[in-house]
């Protein structure tokens, strides 16, 4: 029996929680308790039973009643050490500090309770609340009114000391975060990472079942802590749920679902923020090669076609040479679209079965650093505020795709958890977005197409590119965050382990950051562009930035398209 199990999820869930220690014929726990934060708010709700009948009616509102629905849970299944069979001695405990309400679960025993000196002072008898007062008057007299402000190098500090005077597997959370601790002796905390997509997820032992699913399945990802590992019930976990012990003295914090700090008694892990910050990178000259072959079962005898395959010039990337071939005989315009995009139409009258598009250019990348920000250090936070004159232009970058409401709804709250586990600051939430959909969706190629949603590819966790890309557009505009599709090549390496990335068009986003202008974000690889993008087209979607499109007025049919590019070093480019 887990004697302690907190979560922490990405959005609420309402999982179910069936005490099966309470069955007729099982030795009975001293008591039991289940905290959380209804509809996230920092007021938390105990529900929470000393000398348990069995099958006892509090036991079947964890199990049923479906308010019970948090972003964070924590459990505890208590074996009395300390203090009498009560409700003041019962876990979790509770406290008010900051204007939101604290909660702390301990599992195991200290041989001597700690001192205590301030305003907080224990209600009953047991070691853990007289830890937990001793931790908020420090927190009190530091001025640290939640999670984020505590100094996490004196907090390890302050949990390694009372370790020294007893078992110190906990958790502590103010509703936003959580962090925990696994005690230096070696008793084991379990960490199991909660791996969309799932359509049901359950898990538990002879004492304690967790479905996370029972009252309707969300796409979301979360963190698990327990004193026991817990296995899949029927399977259903196996796949999704990724189990790890962690190190004795171990602290970690986490929030929204995801594990933000991690640090060990002798080092720190770096924070998922440091290793997200890109440097500064040199400018590189490519030589760009894209051949596009479209072949006919029957000939084609009058069409129109437009090409978007002329790099972009701009300050950010100079298009040294150009040049655009096509095999077939047409009558042609060079222009520039409303999205700055060069463009060239065609329209062919000649009978044709097969026909032959190469671009070839030598296209300098000046994007040398990223983010853009010099010398002003701009910071921005959610929500941005734009001018009346700045949304008419933007409008078009703002608008998220036509889904169904509850989709949307569901997406918004998955975009609101990047917001809320970066503290509403604009661009670490947009980094930390970038690199999630990079590491926790599957590159698989042949399982989407241009009709998949945004939603499909949020739910299902797998894709290419343009799929990552529409992801990402879409939560972004629905953070009001205005959002564009980038159509271009990446170039991968001499000898690139993606050889799909390197040689097709790639897709990516650009973001618009005020006071920075357009700025790339690649999800696909969980990277800023800097100087291994190419830029070609952008647009609201693919179709705006797409490399070739046609409408074929008579003939046709059985069509094969193949695309090659070849993205290499120009042979006198300092990068080459």
């Amino acid at each position: 029996m887990p004697n302690l199990l907190a979560m922490s999820f990405e959005g609420e869930l309402a999982p179910s929680f069936t005490l099966h220690c309470l069955n007729a014929g099982r030795t009975l726990p001293d008591g039991w308790g289940l905290g959380y934060y209804p509809a996230g708010e920092p007021s938390a709700a105990v529900l929470k039973e000393p000398a348990p009948p069995q099958a006892s009616i509090r036991s079947q509102l964890a199990l049923a009643w479906e308010q019970v629905e948090s972003n964070v849970f924590v459990l505890h299944i208590r074996h009395a050490t300390w203090g009498a069979l009560s409700d003041a001695n019962t876990q979790p405990f509770c406290r008010t500090w900051g204007r939101r309400d604290w909660m702390i679960a301990h599992a195991g025993s200290l041989d001597h309770k700690p001192e205590t000196v301030g305003p907080f002072e224990p209600v009953g008898s047991t070691d853990t609340e007289q830890m937990f007062c001793m931790l908020l008057n420090r927190f009190c007299e530091k001025g640290w009114r939640t999670l984020m402000d505590v100094d996490l190098d004196q907090m390890h500090g302050w949990l390694t000391e009372l370790n020294k005077i007893g078992e110190l597997t906990l958790c502590l959370t103010d509703g936003r975060d959580l962090l925990v601790h696994a005690d230096h002796r070696g008793v084991p905390l379990w960490v199991g990472l909660l791996v969309p997509p799932y359509e049901k997820i359950a898990f538990g032992d002879d004492d304690l079942d967790v479905d996370l699913t029972r009252r309707g399945a969300k796409s979301r990802k979360g963190v698990i802590v327990c004193s026991e590992q817990l296995s899949a019930r029927e399977g259903d976990a196996d796949k999704s749920i990724v189990w790890r012990q962690l190190t004795p003295g171990t602290l970690m914090v986490i929030r929204e679902g995801a594990v933000i700090t991690e640090r060990a008694t002798d080092a720190p892990t770096p924070s998922a923020r440091q290793l997200r910050r890109p440097r500064k990178a040199e400018p590189r000259r490519f030589d760009v090669t894209h051949r596009t072959v479209y072949k006919y079962d029957k000939p084609i005898e009058r069409s129109q076609h437009v090409l978007r395959l002329t790099p972009y010039h701009d300050r950010l990337q100079n298009c040294i040479s150009s040049e655009l071939t096509v095999s077939v005989p047409s009558h042609s315009r060079d222009y520039e679209d409303v999205f700055g995009n060069r463009v060239r139409r065609l329209v062919i009258e000649t009978e044709f079965d097969e026909m032959v598009i190469e671009a070839k250019s030598v296209v300098d990348v000046l994007d040398v650093d990223p983010l853009g920000f010099g010398p002003l250090r701009v910071s921005s936070t959610i929500p941005l505020v734009w001018m009346p004159w700045q949304r008419q232009v933007l409008d078009p970058y703002l608008l998220p795709p036509e889904l169904p409401e509850t989709q949307l709804a569901e997406l918004a709250e998955y975009a609101m958890s990047f917001v809320k586990r970066n503290d509403y600051d604009l661009l670490d939430t947009l980094l930390d977005m970038n690199h999630t959909i990079f590491r926790e969706y599957a590159y698989q190629q042949g399982v989407t197409t241009l009709a998949t949603t945004a939603f499909d590819v949020y739910s299902n966790r797998r894709g290419v590119c343009q799929d990552f890309t529409n992801v990402m557009i879409c939560l972004a505009r629905l953070l009001g965050v205005p959002a564009r599709y980038v159509c271009g090549y990446i170039y991968t390496g001499p000898k690139a382990a993606n050889t799909a990335q390197s040689e097709a068009s790639h897709a990516w986003v650009q973001l618009y950051l005020p006071q920075v202008g357009w700025k790339g974000f690649d999800p696909t690889n969980g990277i800023l562009t800097q100087t291994d993008h190419v830029r070609v087209a952008v647009g609201r979607n693919y179709i705006d930035a797409t490399p070739t499109s046609g409408t074929i007025f008579v003939g046709g049919g059985g069509e094969t398209l193949s695309v090659d590019v070849k993205v290499e070093p120009h042979q006198d480019s300092p990068g080459g």
